[in-house]
């Protein structure tokens, strides 16, 4: 009797199981597959455009001197500091991690948007 009992109750439980099973997998939500799958490249326009925003963003630019091929401290009036500090905009600007080693190279605007535009994952 006890194991016709436990038999019904387990038969009882597989079918409630097999039912909520397909009443949750009916209400997943849908990953997409672009959530995985590596999004498109920026281009250097793009990149260069974001760039240019992240330094009007620093008072202590000089917004009429903002171009590609202005150096950060010679052209633009950054010191040593103000440059980690837009170094690590940028890396938040692209949602990237710059190693330290890379980022004592990046003095220019063309230097940061070659980067960005060689970094995998930046977007």
């Amino acid at each position: 009797m006890f194991n016709r009992l436990l038999s019904t109750q387990i038969k009882q439980i597989a079918r409630a199981n097999a039912s909520a099973n397909f009443r949750i997998s009916a209400m997943r939500p849908t990953i997409h597959k672009s959530l995985y799958s590596s999004a498109a490249a920026l281009d250097r326009d793009q990149i260069k455009e974001r760039i240019f925003g992240v330094l009007r963003d620093f008072d202590k630019v000089n917004q009429q001197k903002i171009s590609e091929t202005a150096d950060f401290t010679k052209d633009l009036g950054l010191d040593s500091l103000d440059t980690v500090e837009v170094v690590m905009a940028i890396e938040e600007e692209f949602n990237v991690e710059i190693p330290d080693d890379d980022a004592d190279t990046i003095n220019t605007v063309s230097k940061a948007i070659d980067y960005i535009e060689k970094s995998e994952g930046a977007n």
